[in-house]
């Protein structure tokens, strides 16, 4: 692909092991946050918190709250503006404690971001969303193939200052080879070994497959929190990671 530049490790990325899996708190509320991570105690150190949280007003409570648990904080906010607006919030998110941030792909979006992040907050590309299948792209006026598209948003995103990006499993094999080791690539769309792919993802893997494509996290919401026992579930995971990266 044209414009493919060599990319070294970034300083902002870690490599702990029990940090790759990434809990999605998708929760309503503080209190039903709050009492998921107490359950799941020291089976998920590293937690994605998003849009529906954020709708609560308690966002940077249950932040701060996390980071006093001693956890690493992933704000999925996926920033999509002018980039005067997305520099603008990034400058206002970038001492908050959090590790990460995403932004939706496009250049100007990137480049905003990454100008104003600062030190420790890591850069995160949204690349397609793994809802998302060739047909929705067709449907939305997009005639290039999605693994095609994937790529070249990548490209375009890292060339850009992101220090990594989102994609599905399917995608990270591909984008590995063409980023280099460096930049983070986080995988969505997880269905551990235990669980059945019965929800809205479209282009799902399991934890092995993810790190065996090239992923350096994988980010697992519904299997661990819809659980009869989610403590346990956030364990199986950990140990599919464990025997992923042998």
């Amino acid at each position: 692909m044209a414009g493919v530049q060599t990319h070294s490790p970034s300083t902002k990325q870690t490599t702990i092991p029990r940090d790759r899996l990434i809990l999605a708190l998708d929760v309503p509320d503080l209190d039903s946050a709050k009492r998921l991570v107490e359950t799941l105690d020291d089976s998920v150190e590293h937690y994605k918190i998003g849009l529906e949280i954020a709708m609560s007003g308690d966002y940077f409570v249950l932040l701060r709250w996390l980071l006093d648990q001693g956890k690493r904080v992933f704000t999925d906010l996926k920033f999509h503006d002018i980039p005067a607006t997305v520099g603008a919030a990034v400058r206002q998110l970038r001492d908050c404690g959090a590790s990460l941030l995403t932004v939706h792909g496009e250049r100007a979006v990137v480049e905003a971001a990454a100008n104003n992040a600062g030190p420790d907050l890591g850069i995160l590309a949204v690349t397609v969303l793994t809802s998302m299948s060739q047909q929705d792209l067709t449907d939305s006026g997009i005639t290039m193939n999605l693994a095609d598209l994937v790529l070249h948003r990548a490209n375009l995103a890292i060339n850009a200052g992101a220090d990594g990006v989102v994609a599905s499993g399917h995608e990270a094999s591909a984008l590995r080879s063409l980023l280099g080791a460096g930049p983070y690539i986080v995988t969505p769309g997880i269905r551990p070994a235990f669980a059945a792919a019965t929800d809205d993802q479209a282009r799902v893997v399991t934890p092995r497959q993810a790190f065996a494509n090239g992923a350096s996290h994988i980010v697992v919401g519904r299997p661990i929190r819809g659980a009869e026992n989610p403590y346990a579930a956030a364990t199986a995971v950990q140990s599919e990671i464990a025997t992923a990266l042998e």
